[in-house]
C-alpha cells in the first residue's frame, strides 16, 4: 500500500508540486482515471503558506495538501458506486460515474474534493494513478519536488518515519495515508533592549514557564542581537522571565492558543543605584 510522506523541514515553498499537478492535469483528460482539471478553482495539490510572528521575528510555514487517500474514506461511504480504493491504496473518483458532486465535497474533512460545474462531477487528486500504471515510480508532484520534502512509496519502506509523523485532522478518524514530519509548533521570540543605554542585551537568562502549573518548559540566553527564540511549543499560556546581573527582572505573559508570540522590543531596566 502506498503512502505520501511530507518532511516540512525540507519544504522551501517553491510550489513545484502544485505547478506540476496543474501541468499534468489541466488541458488533458486521463480517462478512466480523471477528467481534465479546470485551470482555475481547483488545486488537487496545494501548498498553504502561513506567515507567523511579526517583524522582526517572522517565520513562514508551508503545508502541502492533497487528497489523503484514506483507508476509511468518507467519500467512498458517500458514493460507493462512484468512488473506489485501488489495491495500491489510492482513492479514485470514477469520472464517468453518476454521483452527487456536492455530497462528495461535503463528505471530505480535508477540503480535497472539488466540483467541476461544467462536467457536473466531483474531482480530486488521483495520486497520478495513470502514471503509476504506466510504469512511473511516483506521481508528478513527488517527481517535481527539488528538496526531497515530498516522497511516495510503500508503507513498509517508511515505517520508521511514519512512527514519528502526524496526520491532518486525526480526530476525523479517516485513517489517512498522507503523513507529515516536523510539523511546525508555536514559538515565542523577543528582542531584549536596554532602553536607557539604547542597545540590545546579550547573554540575559530566559526562562519559560507554563502558567497552568508553573512548570519550566524552556530556558535560553539572548544572543548577540539581543534575540531569544523559544520553539516547539504547544498552544498554551506561558510566562517568560528574563534575568541578568545589574538589571531588574522582567516578566511577560504569552497566550499561544491562536498564534505565535513575538515582542519586537522588551525593555530591560538597570537596577537603581542606591546613594
Amino acid at each position: 500500500m502506498k503512502v505520501f510522506v511530507f518532511d516540512l523541514d525540507r519544504c522551501n515553498g517553491c510550489h513545484n508540486c502544485q505547478v506540476a499537478c496543474k501541468d499534468e492535469h489541466c488541458g488533458t483528460s486521463w480517462l478512466p482515471y480523471a477528467a481534465e482539471q479546470p485551470e482555475t478553482g481547483q488545486f488537487w495539490c496545494k501548498v498553504d503558506e502561513e506567515v507567523c510572528g511579526k517583524v522582526p521575528h517572522v517565520r513562514v510555514n508551508y503545508l502541502p495538501r492533497l487528497c489523503n487517500h484514506c483507508d476509511d474514506a468518507p467519500c467512498i461511504a458517500a458514493a460507493p458506486d462512484a468512488v473506489y480504493k485501488r489495491e495500491d491504496g489510492l482513492v479514485v473518483i470514477d469520472p464517468a460515474s453518476k454521483h452527487d458532486p456536492e455530497a462528495l465535497v461535503a463528505s471530505c474533512p480535508y477540503g480535497a474534493i472539488y466540483v467541476n460545474k461544467e462536467l457536473g462531477i466531483a474531482q480530486k487528486c488521483t495520486g497520478c494513478a495513470h502514471l503509476l500504471d504506466d510504469g512511473w515510480a511516483e506521481p508528478r508532484c513527488v517527481d517535481s519536488c527539488c528538496t526531497g520534502a515530498l516522497r511516495f512509496g510503500e508503507e513498509g519502506d517508511f515505517a520508521d518515519e511514519i512512527a514519528q509523523a502526524e496526520v491532518l485532522i486525526p480526530e476525523a478518524g479517516t485513517a489517512p495515508r498522507v503523513y507529515y514530519l516536523n510539523k511546525p509548533r508555536r514559538f515565542i521570540a523577543a528582542t531584549v533592549v536596554d532602553i536607557e543605554a539604547d542597545e540590545v542585551v546579550e547573554g540575559a537568562a530566559v526562562t519559560l514557564m507554563r502558567v497552568a502549573d508553573e512548570a519550566t518548559v524552556a530556558t535560553a540566553r539572548t544572543d548577540e542581537f539581543g534575540d531569544v527564540w523559544l520553539e516547539g511549543l504547544q498552544p498554551d499560556r506561558y510566562r517568560m522571565s528574563i534575568q541578568k546581573e545589574g538589571y531588574l527582572e522582567l516578566f511577560q505573559e504569552f497566550d499561544l492558543s491562536e498564534k505565535d508570540g513575538s515582542v519586537p522590543e522588551m525593555r530591560f531596566y538597570r537596577m537603581p543605584v542606591l546613594a
